[in-house]
């Protein structure tokens, strides 16, 4: 986050006229103008914790979905940290912001939200904010999407992302580097063997992973299980539709084609 070695913008989930934004972290607004992603065309933002790489720019996102506070629009979907604060952090947006959206979800495992036709499903993670969430994601003839956010390995994450096409993994540190509130490429094996996604993206890549190469511990995963795997880059896109298809940030980049 501070050295912005890799972005920290979080993820933008496009379904049709759809739009959410995921964890929108430090340079969230810039890099979705960037992309042409125009933040004013956001139906929802979702926060899965208080820590400042994951919520930012929520409110300045929410100001933009909300068509510059004329319109109250859209979904904001947050744990009880993020929006009314625990024993370890305060909200991390405010009650005015949080009076500009539609509809707000405060969500705890299990909590079910949606925005428009796309549902959401908050589940468990394991992490030093203890009201931190990951999600499981489903469109209609698309299939399931996972994002671990931020987490431990727990065995109880296996049977949270099962029946996944694609599972969005944040791995911050390589093999052979013990994490408790983070996934190591160790953790991610574990994660993978026993949940079986079609295909993995890792992602929240830490400096220790940066160094140590994340597309070679991609490939020990993908060899090691099986399981289609990279690791992500600024601009990455990845289509669902009959195959997953991994965009490269260039034009010139050739998709990856991925039956899952």
């Amino acid at each position: 986050m501070i050295t912005q070695r890799r972005r920290t913008a979080g993820i933008r989930l496009v379904h049709g006229d759809i739009h959410v934004h995921i964890d929108p972290g430090p340079g969230a607004l810039v890099y979705s103008n960037w992309a042409r992603l125009s933040p004013q065309a956001l139906d929802g933002v979702v926060v899965t914790h208080c820590h400042p790489d994951h919520y930012t720019d929520a409110e300045v996102l929410i100001e933009a979905m909300s068509h510059g506070t004329r319109d109250r629009h859209g979904v904001l979907a947050a744990p009880r940290s993020v929006l009314r604060g625990n024993d370890d952090c305060d909200p991390s947006i405010s009650n005015y912001h949080q009076g500009l959206v539609g509809s707000i979800s405060l969500l705890s495992p299990g909590d079910i939200f949606n925005v428009e036709d796309l549902k959401c499903e908050a589940v468990k993670a394991w992490h030093s904010d203890p009201d931190s969430i990951g999600l499981r994601l489903e469109a209609p003839d698309l299939g399931c999407i996972g994002y671990t956010s931020d987490t431990g390995y727990d065995p109880a994450l296996v049977e949270s992302y099962r029946g996944l096409r694609l599972l969005i993994a944040c791995t911050m540190w390589p093999r052979g580097r013990q994490l408790n509130i983070h996934l190591n490429t160790d953790g991610a094996l574990r994660l993978m063997e026993g949940a079986r996604p079609g295909c993995v993206v890792l992602t929240h890549l830490g400096m220790r992973m940066l160094n140590a190469d994340p597309e070679a511990e991609a490939a020990y995963l993908e060899e090691s299980t099986g399981i289609p795997t990279v690791a992500a880059r600024d601009g990455m896109r990845v289509t669902l539709s009959d195959r997953v298809e991994v965009h490269g940030p260039r034009k010139r980049n050739e998709p990856r084609l991925i039956d899952a």
